[in-house]
């Protein structure tokens, strides 16, 4: 008898415990909210292919969205004028990461926010730029990767050489106010003598500044120009691209939407690939890494892309050899 007594106290002690010590099944299947990432673009359209690239990225660590992740997009469009308010309206919805495609990009986050994790892909000079402290170890809240590449601009320049073995004089476009283009010019100089080419360097800060840097470039007597990157070149491209035509100078660039757009040649990282990059550092982000520890990346796929129509207008035949080793041939 006392042992069915027994018995049943500890079977209503169990019952009346259990609610309260152990967890229901429906609350151990409770979801596990999706992360917010922002995603601020001032180079490209959510809908562009880098853009994909960036989800495609995050579908390769395993993100569903929807499901673990939701994804905020925000593009400027080409108006740069857009993205401090932009940037503002991500670090308002309180997501957890945020993604910039460019410097400009970039920096308008990071006078947005002190706190959330920033991941970039494509500036030149991220040190130079005010965004990191170094490549290895950046410090702070922003890390990513970089187009900047050891002896690019001295290989774009041999690119250059090979394309018209008859060329001695070239024209570098720089912007005076980017760090990265005086460093692109030392690689140029170093390299220019051994291709018995004569550098003439022309500055322009401002749009207002692109007319008269032509008629310079005349006197110099050059054939040929070459155009490192930025920003202030890139948002301005269509007016540049008609001045070099209507110099007849065929140019060399580090991003191929000049060629999609009439440029003659670019050679340089790889955007696609790049964005498909940056997906990473978020994922380690969001799996508890620090942007400050993680080092910034230099391009591991590097493209070349020429534009035959351009060559025949220019009265030019693009060797064999430069045909066989692009990435692609715009015909």
């Amino acid at each position: 008898m006392n042992r069915a007594l027994r018995l049943f106290a500890f079977i209503s002690l169990v019952a009346c415990l259990g609610p309260l010590g152990l967890p229901s099944p429906v609350d151990a299947q409770q979801p596990v909210s999706p992360r917010r990432i922002g995603v601020l673009l001032a180079a490209f359209s959510p809908e562009s292919k880098e853009a994909q690239a960036f989800r495609q990225g995050l579908r390769d660590a395993g993100y569903l969205e929807g499901r673990d992740v939701v994804i905020e997009w925000r593009s400027a469009d080409g108006d740069y004028a857009r993205l401090p308010a932009l940037a503002a309206d991500l670090v308002q919805r309180k997501v957890d990461v945020i993604f910039a495609d460019t410097t400009l990009a970039t920096r308008a986050v990071k006078h947005a926010t002190s706190t959330i994790p920033v991941v970039f892909a494509l500036p030149a000079d991220p040190v130079g730029s005010g965004l990191v402290a170094s490549l290895a170890h950046p410090g702070g809240h922003v890390t990513g990767l970089s187009t900047i590449l050891t002896d690019l601009a001295a290989k774009q320049l041999q690119l250059l050489k090979e394309v018209i073995p008859r060329l001695s004089r070239v024209a570098v476009l720089w912007d005076p106010d980017q760090l990265w283009h005086a460093k692109a010019i030392e690689e140029l100089k170093a390299v220019a003598p051994s291709l018995s080419i004569q550098l003439s360097i022309v500055g322009a800060r401002t749009p207002v500044e692109f007319g008269p840097a032509f008629p310079a470039v005349s006197r110099a007597q050059a054939t040929a120009l070459y155009l490192p990157d930025s920003p202030l070149f890139v948002a301005n491209r269509t007016t540049l691209l008609k001045l070099a035509s209507k110099s007849r100078l065929p140019a060399i660039f580090s991003e191929r939407k000049w060629v999609d757009e009439g440029g003659l040649m670019s050679y340089g990282a790889n955007y696609v690939d790049q964005l498909r990059r940056a997906a990473g550092y978020v994922d380690k982000i969001l799996k508890g890494a620090k942007p400050g520890d993680l080092p910034i990346e230099e391009p591991t796929r590097l493209e070349l892309v020429v534009n035959l129509k351009t060559a025949k207008a220019l009265g030019l035949t693009i060797p064999e050899s430069i045909l066989l080793r692009a990435d692609e041939v715009i015909r």
